[in-house]
Protein backbone atom coordinates (compact mmCIF):
# COMPACT_ATOMS: atom_id res chain seq x y z
CA UNK A 1 0.00 0.00 0.00
CA UNK A 2 1.06 3.41 -0.75
CA UNK A 3 0.70 6.89 1.09
CA UNK A 4 -0.21 9.93 -0.11
CA UNK A 5 2.96 12.78 -0.38
CA UNK A 6 2.48 16.65 0.25
CA UNK A 7 2.77 17.47 -3.42
CA UNK A 8 4.79 20.75 -1.88
CA UNK A 9 7.00 17.74 0.00
CA UNK A 10 7.73 15.55 -3.38
CA UNK A 11 10.66 16.90 -4.09
CA UNK A 12 12.18 15.34 -1.16
CA UNK A 13 11.23 12.00 -2.60
CA UNK A 14 14.22 12.82 -5.25
CA UNK A 15 16.28 15.29 -3.18
CA UNK A 16 19.07 12.73 -2.21
CA UNK A 17 22.42 14.44 -4.19
CA UNK A 18 25.52 15.05 -2.65
CA UNK A 19 25.29 18.65 -0.99
CA UNK A 20 27.19 21.53 -2.33
CA UNK A 21 28.65 24.99 -1.32
CA UNK A 22 27.80 27.41 -4.53
CA UNK A 23 30.62 30.64 -3.78
CA UNK A 24 29.73 33.93 -5.09
CA UNK A 25 30.91 37.92 -5.10
CA UNK A 26 30.29 40.85 -6.48
CA UNK A 27 32.37 43.99 -5.72
CA UNK A 28 33.23 43.77 -2.14
CA UNK A 29 30.68 41.14 -1.11
CA UNK A 30 31.73 37.28 -0.96
CA UNK A 31 28.52 34.61 0.00
CA UNK A 32 28.88 30.88 0.37
CA UNK A 33 25.32 29.37 0.41
CA UNK A 34 24.47 25.24 1.13
CA UNK A 35 22.85 24.01 -1.88
CA UNK A 36 21.07 20.31 -2.40
CA UNK A 37 19.67 20.98 -5.44
CA UNK A 38 21.40 20.93 -8.36
CA UNK A 39 22.73 19.16 -11.97
CA UNK A 40 24.28 18.28 -14.93
CA UNK A 41 21.72 19.42 -17.67
CA UNK A 42 24.06 19.52 -20.90
CA UNK A 43 27.10 17.46 -22.27
CA UNK A 44 27.37 19.64 -24.78
CA UNK A 45 27.70 22.06 -24.72
CA UNK A 46 28.79 21.46 -21.25
CA UNK A 47 26.59 23.17 -18.51
CA UNK A 48 25.66 22.55 -14.87
CA UNK A 49 22.71 24.27 -13.04
CA UNK A 50 22.02 25.31 -9.00
CA UNK A 51 18.55 26.10 -7.87
CA UNK A 52 19.14 29.00 -5.34
CA UNK A 53 16.00 30.55 -3.59
CA UNK A 54 15.30 34.26 -5.00
CA UNK A 55 15.45 35.94 -2.00
CA UNK A 56 19.43 34.57 -0.73
CA UNK A 57 21.95 37.04 -1.31
CA UNK A 58 23.89 34.14 -3.80
CA UNK A 59 20.99 35.00 -6.08
CA UNK A 60 21.42 38.66 -6.09
CA UNK A 61 25.54 38.20 -6.35
CA UNK A 62 25.43 35.53 -9.19
CA UNK A 63 22.68 37.73 -11.18
CA UNK A 64 25.00 40.73 -10.69
CA UNK A 65 28.68 38.78 -11.44
CA UNK A 66 27.76 36.25 -14.00
CA UNK A 67 29.82 33.85 -12.46
CA UNK A 68 29.72 31.13 -9.62
CA UNK A 69 32.07 28.06 -8.08
CA UNK A 70 30.31 24.58 -7.28
CA UNK A 71 32.30 23.85 -4.19
CA UNK A 72 32.15 19.90 -3.36
CA UNK A 73 32.37 19.13 0.51
CA UNK A 74 33.05 15.75 2.02
CA UNK A 75 31.25 14.77 5.09
CA UNK A 76 34.35 16.71 7.21
CA UNK A 77 32.53 19.84 6.39
CA UNK A 78 29.16 18.59 7.52
CA UNK A 79 28.73 21.21 10.48
CA UNK A 80 29.97 24.45 8.00
CA UNK A 81 27.81 23.52 5.51
CA UNK A 82 25.00 23.57 8.03
CA UNK A 83 26.26 26.68 9.31
CA UNK A 84 26.64 28.30 5.88
CA UNK A 85 22.87 26.87 5.03
CA UNK A 86 21.45 28.81 7.96
CA UNK A 87 23.13 32.10 8.21
CA UNK A 88 22.02 34.77 6.09
CA UNK A 89 25.72 35.95 4.49
CA UNK A 90 23.61 39.32 4.16
CA UNK A 91 24.28 39.66 8.33
CA UNK A 92 27.62 37.82 8.30
CA UNK A 93 31.14 36.83 6.53
CA UNK A 94 30.26 33.15 6.36
CA UNK A 95 33.99 32.69 5.11
CA UNK A 96 35.21 34.23 8.09
CA UNK A 97 32.76 32.63 10.54
CA UNK A 98 32.68 29.07 9.34
CA UNK A 99 35.24 29.29 8.95
CA UNK A 100 36.40 28.27 5.57
CA UNK A 101 39.12 29.51 3.21
CA UNK A 102 39.03 31.80 -0.02
CA UNK A 103 40.91 30.63 -2.38
CA UNK A 104 41.64 32.94 -5.92
CA UNK A 105 39.06 31.11 -8.80
CA UNK A 106 41.96 30.11 -11.44
CA UNK A 107 39.61 31.27 -14.49
CA UNK A 108 37.25 33.27 -12.57
CA UNK A 109 37.66 37.09 -12.07
CA UNK A 110 34.96 37.48 -9.16
CA UNK A 111 33.88 34.46 -6.65
CA UNK A 112 36.42 32.64 -4.75
CA UNK A 113 36.44 28.92 -4.09
CA UNK A 114 36.65 26.85 -1.14
CA UNK A 115 40.10 25.31 -0.31
CA UNK A 116 38.38 23.14 2.49
CA UNK A 117 36.60 21.33 -0.43
CA UNK A 118 37.62 18.44 -2.67
CA UNK A 119 36.53 19.80 -5.78
CA UNK A 120 35.39 23.04 -6.99
CA UNK A 121 34.08 24.10 -10.24
CA UNK A 122 34.27 27.27 -12.14
CA UNK A 123 30.98 28.51 -13.97
CA UNK A 124 30.25 31.49 -16.35
CA UNK A 125 26.89 32.15 -16.17
CA UNK A 126 24.88 30.81 -19.46
CA UNK A 127 21.05 31.96 -18.34
CA UNK A 128 18.77 32.50 -15.87
CA UNK A 129 15.43 30.83 -15.41
CA UNK A 130 12.59 32.23 -13.03
CA UNK A 131 10.57 29.39 -11.51
CA UNK A 132 8.49 29.93 -8.46
CA UNK A 133 10.03 31.12 -5.52
CA UNK A 134 14.11 29.87 -7.19
CA UNK A 135 16.13 30.76 -9.93
CA UNK A 136 17.86 28.51 -12.07
CA UNK A 137 21.41 29.18 -12.61
CA UNK A 138 22.96 27.48 -15.60
CA UNK A 139 26.82 27.43 -15.21
CA UNK A 140 29.45 26.55 -18.08
CA UNK A 141 32.25 25.02 -16.65
CA UNK A 142 35.41 27.24 -16.89
CA UNK A 143 37.76 25.03 -14.71
CA UNK A 144 37.43 22.12 -12.52
CA UNK A 145 39.83 20.22 -9.88
CA UNK A 146 39.65 18.02 -7.73
CA UNK A 147 41.87 16.14 -4.92
CA UNK A 148 43.65 13.78 -6.04
CA UNK A 149 43.11 10.18 -5.33
CA UNK A 150 39.41 10.50 -4.67
CA UNK A 151 37.82 10.60 -7.95
CA UNK A 152 38.61 7.38 -10.56
CA UNK A 153 39.30 8.91 -13.96
CA UNK A 154 39.05 5.82 -16.06
CA UNK A 155 35.43 5.54 -14.70
CA UNK A 156 34.24 9.14 -13.94
CA UNK A 157 33.09 8.62 -10.74
CA UNK A 158 33.98 9.13 -7.29
CA UNK A 159 35.95 6.82 -4.93
CA UNK A 160 34.60 5.96 -1.41
CA UNK A 161 38.02 8.35 -0.39
CA UNK A 162 35.25 11.09 -1.35
CA UNK A 163 33.13 10.55 1.47
CA UNK A 164 30.61 12.90 0.20
CA UNK A 165 28.19 14.46 2.44
CA UNK A 166 24.68 13.95 1.44
CA UNK A 167 21.13 16.12 2.08
CA UNK A 168 17.81 13.82 2.47
CA UNK A 169 16.26 17.67 3.74
CA UNK A 170 15.70 19.07 6.95
CA UNK A 171 18.32 17.86 9.61
CA UNK A 172 19.23 14.43 7.95
CA UNK A 173 22.35 13.46 6.58
CA UNK A 174 24.13 10.81 5.17
CA UNK A 175 27.74 9.59 3.92
CA UNK A 176 28.55 8.09 0.72
CA UNK A 177 28.74 4.22 1.79
CA UNK A 178 30.38 1.33 0.16
CA UNK A 179 30.16 1.09 -3.57
CA UNK A 180 28.96 -1.84 -4.94
CA UNK A 181 29.60 -2.89 -8.74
Amino acid sequence: MKKEVDKKRACRLINSGNLILVSCSYKDKDNITTCAWHSPCSHTPACLLVALAKKHLSSELIRKSKEFIINIPSWQLKDKAVFCGSNSGRDIDKFQKAPLTREKALKLSKASKIKECIANIECSLIDIKEIGDHFLFFGEPVYAEVVEGIFDFDNIVWKEEADLLFHFGGKFFAKQGPFIS
